[in-house]
């Protein structure tokens, strides 16, 4: 039957309905994390929104229009209040709604339903959408919908947002926006709170303890927020064991997959393997095959030789503008040399790759597979989604880290992906210059990076005061990756990181020439000797990567493919050289993010470890090698 029928507990019959020439109603569209929001948001404005199938995507506000409605796609959110800034964010929105639509992960009632709850307590109009019905089926979950519209008191509705199903019975039941059921036991605390605040949504908010909206009123916080939400949990409970039903029976594959992945005996050598074919894909084909073209017969055989004729025509060789231009730090040869030869073809293959696992719902299994591990660092599975980003760009994954629940988890996070994280461009360099010296110098090279990543967020979470949150997560269902969304997606993310380093390299390379011409690069080549000779027993121009490697880091990497070195001496280069200060861009946003005390404690704090630890590796191999 239609969830806009007359329901069993209804607002009263004058409640007016919405007429065309109405004025604009603000339709504010909450749920957790990766329930489709996003694809709610696109049908109903024909608005595209970059859509990844895995929590923290949307982390803004965006904007559109549906008929007479202000349409508003809120960051994904367990939970409506200032615990970070996803809530604080959603909750501003929300309060200023005329409609909402909650939509719910049918798959995963026992979890959404809490916000839903929270959202009924605060008295504002709204609608239930249970997205992925069709999900749900296919893994034996059962939803009694009539009787789960009754419980909570508004209209309830079936949706499958990828295709459109119910969303026409969407729409009819927009004018049917009402009140959900509220905890009644609320109202002898609400009420004089409410007298302040002028509604029953922030004082309900007043009274879970959150001190944005207690401030904003000149009142103090509550102290009934674990009593809120443990009777809120209870009722939770109560309803997901009346309208819920699962069966074993008729589980689709994809259901039984993803068990297979969650389970650790199971899960574990399934992601090894996936990471071993990203370094076959990435360092062996992408990075021998493609940019061994690329870069060695597109633009040293082709490009290099062009250019240099061309500038010969206005400068003699030996010059200073020859040098500048088309030496062998030249801005019109080396920056298209590693932009175009060898880094875009191995950005290309990591995006396209990661755009692979995250449309086809792998990227939140892994959380949920890491979370055990990642506790004793400090942080809970969804810190994967901030790492996993931070291979892309650290940049981004700094950025991202506002999704996890504490300070002290944003603090570990940044510092370990600043430190211990390669970057994509840099991994991918890193793993075309150790496929040269065979797999068990690149396995020296990630075995030794993943005991430091674990030493350093062991530490951190010994010493950084605070308390961690547990991990809470939704798994969206797997599906066969769509080819059009990925490499859309792939595309978007390599223009964007093509476009932004670009100007660095140009930057990092003039910087290069320069000091290549003026003497000053072997002046710094000379006065690092006792580090980079003495202690990391590498060739004095080492210094020349590690200035490089400030502007980009996968440009200092790069730096290296021109040195002759031994097996030993790369496998030290490359694990200093990923240790070393995160790059430019990096550093602007950490600044932004963190403050200058910790982006100053943080850089001191990389370098030594760095050349620390550098120095012990090249001693050790001078042992064993």
């Amino acid at each position: 039957m239609s969830s806009c029928h007359t329901p069993t507990r209804r607002e009263p019959a004058s409640t007016p309905a919405v007429l065309p020439w109405a004025t604009t109603r603000t339709l504010v569209l909450a749920g957790n994390p990766n329930v489709g929001k996003s694809v709610f948001f696109n049908r109903l404005t024909g608005t595209y929104v970059d859509v990844s199938n895995f929590p923290g995507t949307t982390v803004e506000i965006t904007r559109g229009r549906h008929g007479e409605y202000d349409v508003l796609d809120t960051p994904g959110v367990y939970g409506i209040g200032s615990f970070n800034d996803e809530e604080a964010v959603a909750r501003d929105v929300i309060l200023d709604a005329d409609v909402i639509v909650n939509v719910v992960d049918a798959v995963h009632p026992e979890r959404d339903l809490f916000l839903t709850l929270q959202l009924a307590d605060t008295g504002l109009p709204m609608i239930v959408a249970l997205n992925m019905a069709d999900e749900a089926r296919a893994q034996g979950v059962a939803i009694d919908r009539d009787l789960l519209e009754d419980l909570l008191g508004v209209p309830v509705v079936e949706t499958v947002a990828v295709d459109g199903a119910g969303f026409g019975e969407l729409l009819a039941c927009l004018p049917e926006a009402r009140p959900g059921n509220a905890d009644r036991t609320l109202e002898p605390a609400l009420l004089p709170v409410a007298a302040h605040t002028g509604s029953r949504a922030r004082a309900l908010l007043v009274l879970e303890g959150d001190e944005a909206v207690a401030e904003r009123f000149g009142i103090p916080a509550g102290t009934l927020r674990d009593e809120i939400y443990t009777r809120r949990r209870a009722r939770v409970n109560d309803i997901v064991g009346h309208v819920v039903s699962a069966s074993e029976e008729g589980l689709s594959l994809s259901a039984r997959l993803s068990r297979v992945m969650l389970e650790p005996l199971t899960g574990i050598p399934l992601l090894l393997a996936l990471l071993a074919a990203v370094y076959v894909v990435l360092g062996q084909w992408v990075a021998g095959g493609v940019v061994g073209f690329t870069e060695e017969t597109v633009m040293l055989g082709f490009w290099e030789p062009f250019v240099r004729s061309l500038v010969q025509a206005v400068s003699a060789e030996g010059t200073a503008l020859y040098t500048f231009l088309a030496g062998e730090f030249g801005v019109l040869t080396m920056t298209p040399t590693y932009l175009i030869g060898v880094i875009l073809p191995l950005v290309a293959g990591f995006y396209l790759l990661m755009a692979l696992l995250e449309d086809s719902g792998y990227l939140p299994r892994i959380a949920a597979l890491a979370d055990r591990a990642l506790t004793g660092l400090g942080l809970n599975g969804r810190a994967v989604i901030p790492l996993i980003l931070g291979l892309g760009c650290v940049t981004m994954g700094t950025l991202t880290t506002r999704i996890l629940g504490s300070k002290r988890e944003r603090f570990i996070a940044t510092a370990l992906m600043a430190i211990a994280v390669p970057c994509s461009a840099q991994i991918a360099v890193i793993a075309a210059l150790m496929t040269q010296v065979g797999p068990w110098y690149a396995a020296g090279y990630f075995g030794a990076l993943f005991g430091i990543f674990v030493a350093i967020g062991t530490a951190l979470n010994k010493l950084t005061p605070g308390q961690s949150t547990d991990l809470l997560i939704d798994l969206p269902p797997l599906r066969l990756p769509r080819p059009r969304n990925v490499l859309k997606k792939a595309g978007v993310k390599v223009w964007g990181f093509m476009r932004e380093v670009a100007v660095f390299f140009l930057a990092g390379t003039a910087l290069i020439s320069v000091l290549d011409i003026t003497g000053a690069l072997e002046a710094i080549q000379q006065a690092a000797r006792p580090l980079t000779v003495a202690w990391l027993h590498l060739p004095a121009e080492a210094a020349t990567a590690f200035v490089m490697g400030f502007v980009r880091r996968d440009f200092g990497a790069a730096g290296f493919f021109t040195m002759d070195l031994s097996a030993p001496q790369l496998l030290v280069a490359m694990v200093t050289i990923t240790l070393f200060v995160p790059c430019i861009a990096s550093v602007m946003v950490i600044f932004k993010e963190r403050g200058w005390r910790y982006l100053a404690g943080l850089f001191a704090s990389s370098v030594g470890i760095a050349f620390l630890l550098g120095g012990v590796l090249a001693r050790v191999l001078e042992v064993i090698a």
